[in-house]
């Protein structure tokens, strides 16, 4: 164990470097810690002392749900690339050679889902803005370039394109004039997310110079910094050096008028456990920011419907927010991990049913698609047909929001893209033009 001097851990990253004496520990044998490897040179891997020595039980794994959610798996991708890869990574091939097949293997897996690059990107003038997303009107995504990684990553991370180090597959900028020059620009802008990777990663006076320029803007009405610090290094906000600093920072966010929002992404009831978490929690909160909660529904890790409505009460309990249940977007390794819509809205309607209304500000499930936030509100039965019953709780196009919309009932379906409507030849967020004949 490392220590300061204050007696408290430091921060200890593991990378794939580490992963075969890793491996040993989850009990595999060497076949089958050759092919994790070879998963892990197309999908990125990164974890810390916190999480292997606090949050994994060790005596379950491999199938331990924490180790699932940060050790990659032999059968996350198909078995032929896993045994292109695993043959030259046994024969000790170049290592450029290894990353040529790596990076063939990768442009198959959608890495910017939901038309991120091509839709997503705003202008200035006639030139793209690196760095930053805007898709929805009121809401703007930056993403600094010193925050584009994570004390720990999540096997099914659906930013995964930003760790694998290709410069043509990552969002970043530390363009911070370039930032507040667009947001003038769009007055219909009232909140910016500061996401990455983890905006959490970077100490108090990086972040303070994305921040402080925000707070003289007086449209903006909430910063929201998306994390996962607090369920893999809640040392980042009570012992880690800067800490106070940070927790000041956030009090001048307050202080400044605007409502300053943690999007916390908790997985899986243990990541809640730890008194640190606790800790880190009151502390946030004793700054006057909110804390929501979000992840999204995998399976083999939270396809339970008492592992959801146990995260949303002890996140209650806690004073956090649970706000929503994603369904697993369709980029990297979503076969592996995907829980088909009709079983997710039973785990959704289940755990919901079994806690109080303040548990039920948590929306769900929930998919982020390129149209925008399609809600799945229920399976039913009408005019003889069975049907999906989706809204949309965020979209492109402003007057979709809140609209109801049916699709055909399939029982295999994973994402918005696997339906068909109902009633009718299109989805509303479907150009008419588009059924024309060529």
């Amino acid at each position: 164990m490392i220590l300061n001097q204050a007696g408290t851990r430091r921060f200890k990253a593991y990378t794939s470097k580490h992963l075969d004496e890793l491996l040993r520990r989850a009990g595999l044998g060497d076949e089958e810690r050759l092919k994790v490897r070879a998963v892990a040179t197309v999908l990125p891997f990164r974890t810390n002392a916190y999480v292997v020595d606090e949050l994994i039980d060790w005596s379950a794994a491999p199938d331990d749900p924490i180790y699932r959610l940060v050790f990659p798996q032999q059968d996350m991708l198909p078995q032929a690339d896993v045994a292109r890869l695993a043959d030259l990574l046994k024969a000790e091939a170049p290592n450029a050679e290894i990353q040529a097949e790596a990076n063939r293997v990768r442009a198959q897996l959608n890495p910017h889902p939901a038309g991120q690059k091509e839709l997503n990107v705003p202008k200035l003038g006639d030139e793209p803005v690196p760095g930053m997303q805007h898709k929805y009107a009121e809401t703007v995504l930056f993403f600094p370039k010193q925050g584009q990684t994570c004390h720990a990553y999540c096997t099914y991370c659906f930013r995964w394109a930003q760790f694998v180090g290709n410069a043509d597959l990552k969002f970043a900028s530390d363009d911070i004039d370039q930032m507040v020059s667009y947001i003038r620009q769009h007055p219909e802008v009232t909140s910016v997310l500061i996401t990455g990777g983890d905006a959490m990663i970077m100490g108090e006076p990086v972040i303070r110079r994305y921040i402080d320029p925000l707070l003289e803007l007086e449209q903006l009405e909430s910063i929201r910094i998306g994390t996962k610090a607090l369920a893999y290094w809640p040392q980042r906000f009570t012992t880690d050096p800067d800490a106070d600093a940070t927790l000041g920072l956030f009090e001048e966010v307050v202080a400044s008028g605007k409502n300053l929002a943690f999007m916390a992404h908790f997985s899986h009831p243990r990541e809640l456990e730890s008194p640190l978490v606790e800790s880190a929690v009151k502390r946030i909160l004793g700054s006057g920011a909110t804390i929501r909660t979000q992840a999204p529904l995998i399976r083999s890790i939270n396809d339970d419907p008492a592992v959801w409505s146990s995260m949303w009460r002890r996140q209650l309990r806690m004073g956090m927010i649970p706000y929503y249940m994603f369904v697993e977007r369709d980029t990297g390794p979503q076969d592996y991990f995907a829980v088909p819509l009709a079983r997710a809205y039973e785990i959704f309607r289940d755990a919901y049913a079994s806690v109080s209304g303040l548990c039920r500000t948590v929306r769900g499930p929930s998919m982020s698609a390129t149209p925008g936030k399609v809600c799945v509100d229920g399976v039913m039965e009408v005019a003889g047909e069975q049907v999906f019953l989706l809204h949309f709780i965020q979209a492109r196009d402003p007057s979709l929001v809140g609209r109801p919309f049916f699709a055909r009932y399939d029982p295999t379906a994973v994402w918005l893209t696997d339906l068909r409507p109902a009633f009718g030849e299109r989805f509303p967020f479907e150009p008419a033009e588009a059924l024309l004949p060529a």
